[in-house]
């Protein structure tokens, strides 16, 4: 695996128990960042996921006041229930 090098800063206390931890695990303070990395990857829902809440005004349904929570998690969820 090519890796590409990469330099931050981090506050003392953000390193010192990131150190910490990454020893506890048993691996370098620069996996455990890369670890990291992938978690917030995989976590964040892309822009796209959004887009699919975008004119949910204009979807036909009458009770998207009452049922928007409901709707927008269909939405950001891939259901199709909105289209």
């Amino acid at each position: 695996m090519a890796l590409k090098r990469t330099q931050i800063y981090l506050e003392p206390e953000q390193h010192r128990l990131l150190k910490r931890e990454a020893e506890a695990k048993g691996i370098s303070l620069a996996e455990l960042l890369r670890q990291m990395a992938w978690d917030h990857l995989r976590s964040e829902p892309t822009h796209k996921d959004f887009l699919s809440i975008v004119a949910l005004g204009r979807s036909g349904k009458i009770d998207v006041s009452e049922e928007h929570d409901r709707y927008i998690t269909e939405g950001v969820s891939g259901d199709e229930g909105l289209r």
